[in-house]
């Protein structure tokens, strides 16, 4: 089998980008070993995050790195078996964490995430999907008022980029979600950002789009990528394809290929688990909420009300560790009356990250027709289409929409 350009990985980022090169007339085959959206594009927090313009950085304060050195934390925890070996890639990330670093990687973010809502709609129109996505924001709450006072200070302090939010005293705050409980002293309402209530199903009926356009989705391995001579081949269970591209949008997998061709990219794996549960006595959710304070989000999804963690430092291969998961689950109970859980074993999902909090988008320099688009962090839902675009563009030669200089692989090498 032949196509102009093969894309693997039938997440929301590989998915997205094989609409965006399909509309500009590729012809596209997307592999990928299992069904599209079955991974991190599943258990995400179905936040398509328009005010998130200032990146995750790295905490500076000492008194911060102290309180997570001795990991007990419900926002963040760490292998103790895994810290040395990622203690280089987080050196850099507190590095480019500084005032300047994270001035460079707001910058270069902007432009990727001012988009982040328009290029979904014109999919999820297309696609037919309208019932999966809220317009309503998504609400961050504080269970005390010194963290809401500064919360607030901070949201003044965005007023450049111009984002839409409202400021909610308990009353109002209780207005809104009228089963948070008293422990809940205010909240923020960003109203910019759109809510998906079935993350995996989203990404699912982007495919079946791409389908529906004369694309191809096959079931393959990436890991048999090859070039020979100037054409790129992959197996695939309908046997070997070709194409003259190939798009290596993996996400936290992305590593076993760029690699062994050559490629020192620092791609690290922050990981986050979910889990689903009823609410208690009826009680509903109409709004994802995210308490900053004890790093976890709660969103109202299709399989239930699903907690989605924070980050936790692990091989990506290690067993799954409930300890970050029922930290978050009794401070969530401590706002919101959560009943049993729904599923039989807590979700783990891996984020695909790179130290300067920004993707990797663009072609690779020593291998004709190989290009990247992977590293989103925790804004793969976010940003898959919108980064899909600046790399169709890129591939086609198109005039981009924005600089892709900021997201070169060639940055680290």
């Amino acid at each position: 089998m032949h196509c102009q350009t093969i894309v693997l990985g039938a997440g929301i980022v590989g998915v997205s980008t094989a609409l965006h090169l399909q509309a500009r007339g590729r012809k596209v085959i997307l592999i990928d070993r299992e069904e599209p959206g079955s991974g991190t594009s599943h258990g995400n927090a179905g936040l398509i995050e328009r005010s998130s313009v200032i990146p995750y950085a790295f905490p500076r304060e000492l008194s911060s790195l102290l309180r997570y050195g001795l990991n007990r934390q419900s926002d963040v925890r760490y292998s103790l078996t895994h810290i040395p070996k990622v203690a280089p890639w987080l050196f850099k990330y507190w590095q480019n964490s500084s005032v300047a670093g994270l001035s460079v990687a707001t910058r270069a973010m902007l432009p990727l995430v001012q988009r982040c809502v328009e290029e979904h709609d014109a999919l999820i129109d297309a696609a037919g999907l309208g019932d999966l996505v809220k317009a309503n924001g998504w609400i961050e709450v504080f269970r005390n008022n010194a963290a809401f006072n500064k919360a607030k200070d901070d949201a003044q302090a965005l007023a450049p980029y111009g984002l839409s939010y409202e400021v909610l005293d308990r009353q109002q705050l209780h207005a809104r979600e009228a089963d948070l409980s008293e422990n809940v002293v205010g909240g923020i309402h960003w109203l910019d950002p759109k809510t998906v209530t079935n993350p995996g199903g989203l990404t699912r009926g982007y495919a079946a789009l791409f389908v529906q356009r004369g694309g191809q989705f096959i079931h393959g391995d990436a890991r048999t990528l090859r070039q020979i001579d100037s054409e790129w081949q992959v197996d695939s269970r309908q046997g070997p394809i070709t194409a003259s591209e190939v798009v290596i949008a993996l996400g936290p997998q992305s590593a076993e290929l760029f690699k062994p061709l050559g490629y020192r990219i620092p791609l690290e794996i922050k990981r986050g688990y979910h889990m689903h549960y009823q609410g208690r006595d009826g009680a509903e959710l109409k709004h994802s909420i995210c308490d900053g304070q004890g790093g976890y989000v709660l969103a109202p999804m299709a399989q239930g009300i699903r907690l989605t963690t924070g980050i936790e430092f692990a091989a990506s291969s290690d067993a799954a560790n409930e300890i970050q998961l029922k930290r978050c689950e009794a401070l969530a109970r401590k706002i919101f009356p959560l009943g049993q859980r729904l599923d039989a074993q807590p979700w783990l999902g891996r984020r695909p990250c790179l130290p300067d909090m920004r993707p990797v988008i663009g072609p690779a320099a020593r291998h004709k027709g190989l290009w990247f688009n992977f590293g989103h962090a925790h804004h793969g839902l976010t940003l898959g289409p919108v980064s899909g675009r600046l790399l169709a563009e890129m591939i086609t030669g198109e005039a981009t929409f924005t600089d892709p200089a900021p997201y070169s692989a060639t940055r680290f090498n």
